[in-house]
């Protein structure tokens, strides 16, 4: 059986793939699972916590911020991510009862998360 689900995973590993497509479905589901609670689906800062958090949760379709993303790209996530604004995200998470599981986060994966609100912040321009 082991054999076997080793030598699917490696047949598997030659099909191949659209890269840009595998990064955007990590990103959104990056997003889905730890920002959009937040921010909300349109990165417009309606999510069902946007408003419990001192400052409010913004808008980040803004053009500000689609400038911001574009002059440092993966540094605006990055920042954000690992350094979440001091203890704003953790305490308004943790004020609402919200547990999110601990998540070691890759390289690729800010990468994938900044590319995915990059595409959604375009198409509300």
């Amino acid at each position: 059986m082991k054999r076997l689900l080793i030598a699917s995973l490696g047949v598997l590993s030659l099909v191949q793939t659209s890269p840009s497509c595998a990064d955007n479905v990590n990103g959104k589901t990056l997003y889905s699972q730890r920002c959009a609670i937040c921010h909300g689906a349109d990165i417009k800062g309606t999510g069902p916590l946007a408003n419990k958090s001192s400052p409010p949760t913004p808008d980040l379709t803004t053009a500000a911020f689609k400038k911001r993303l574009n002059d440092y790209p993966g540094v605006i996530v990055s920042s954000i991510i690992l350094r979440p604004n001091g203890d704003l995200i953790p305490r308004t998470l943790r004020e609402n009862g919200v547990k999110l599981p601990p998540f070691a986060w890759r390289v690729n994966d800010l990468r994938d998360l900044n590319q995915y609100m990059g595409g959604v912040i375009s198409k509300h321009r």
